[in-house]
């Protein structure tokens, strides 16, 4: 494990545990998630939060002008605390981290569903009923459209990949023949 993963953990943690006593978890994941999101869509953004030539104080009050009032004073704190150690790097390490506590603390898993094409709610539902039998947990989906896979579906929950692809059945069926050669 990374320095930068523990750390991220770290930092995660210490906000999970600040937003479980305000009784915010979700809500707090949800503006983090988009904070990072902003952050990692816009190279702008990205090139003034990393230019050294820009004083840190002078990034964290044109940070917290821009997220104050937009996001709830833990995520605002603990952005401002990452910018002041120098440790923005850790953005999305700090996301997926506080996803990972948070769904732990709901009994939650999340599952990445690749499918050829966009899921339907009653899909999804269906893919989280059948997989948090599996994995005795409740699934949260979040589905990415691959138009590479042939068909099927591929499900990924926290390190266990389920494929359920035409081509990784039929990458199985050629590995049983090469073993029966």
């Amino acid at each position: 494990m990374s320095q930068e993963t523990v750390a991220a953990k770290r930092y995660a943690r210490a906000l999970f545990e600040v937003a479980a006593q305000q009784q915010k978890g979700l809500e707090v994941e949800q503006e983090l998630r988009a904070v990072v999101t902003a952050i990692k869509d816009d190279m702008d953004i990205q090139k003034f939060i990393t230019t050294p030539n820009i004083p840190r104080s002078v990034k964290m009050s044109v940070l917290k002008n821009a997220l104050s009032g937009k996001v709830s004073q833990p995520v605002l704190n603990t952005i401002e605390l990452l910018m002041e150690k120098g440790r923005s790097n850790l953005f999305n390490a700090l996301l997926d981290s506080y996803v990972k506590i948070q769904g732990e603390s709901l009994g939650l898993a999340d599952a990445t569903v690749y499918s050829t094409y966009p899921l339907n709610d009653q899909e999804k539902d269906h893919v989280a009923a059948e997989f948090g039998q599996l994995a005795q947990r409740n699934i949260r989906v979040t589905n990415v459209v691959d138009e590479s896979l042939l068909g099927g579906l591929k499900v990924v929950i926290g390190d266990k990949l389920y494929d359920g692809t035409i081509s990784g059945k039929l990458e199985r069926l050629e590995k049983s023949f090469r073993r029966q050669a």
